[in-house]
């Protein structure tokens, strides 16, 4: 991997995000207290003049206890053989064990996070939480977008892109 500007960054984030996932890991590498999910919705661009990943997490979820806990966190990118490892990251839960021991990949230390990235990764955008808000419905403009809660809502987590990894 090497480091690259996050003015470089070059991505088709609808593609990467929709189709082939990421996986968002919030925690401590270091104090081995971390948690992953697959995430499928989010944005990237500019806030507040600094380049910004947009992730979203219900509150139901593991990996929200750790976005709570941390203020930095990265989003990872894999290449179609780890598909199996995304979908089993994103349909069970950290509450119930150690689900990464049951796939391939291997975490590894940050450059500027104390979250992780992982050694079978060929993107990782490294953030920091600079602001968080909820979805809520009452702000919903278009009605059928309730169709995809059941009472779950997302934060919106906001995070400074510190730095990004790109495989050579």
């Amino acid at each position: 991997m090497k480091a690259i500007d996050p003015r470089e960054l070059s991505l088709a984030p609808i593609r990467q995000l929709l189709d082939d996932w990421m996986l968002l890991t919030a925690g401590s590498e270091a104090e081995g207290d971390f948690n992953m999910m697959t995430v499928g919705w989010g944005f990237i661009g500019v806030m507040w003049r600094r380049p910004v990943m947009i992730t979203p997490v219900r509150t139901t979820r593991f990996t929200r206890e750790f976005m709570e806990r941390h203020d930095t966190w990265t989003l990872c990118a894999f290449p179609e053989e780890h598909r199996k490892d995304l979908e089993l990251l994103g349909s069970r839960s950290g509450r119930d064990g150690d689900k990464l021991s049951q796939t391939g990949l291997t975490p590894v230390a940050s450059n500027h996070v104390a979250a992780p990235g992982y050694a079978e990764s060929v993107l990782t955008i490294e953030c920091r939480t600079i602001y968080w808000n909820d979805i809520t419905p009452e702000h919903m403009v278009d009605g059928t977008l309730d169709t995809h809660y059941a009472g779950d809502y997302h934060r919106m987590y906001y995070g400074e892109i510190l730095g990004v990894l790109v495989a050579e």
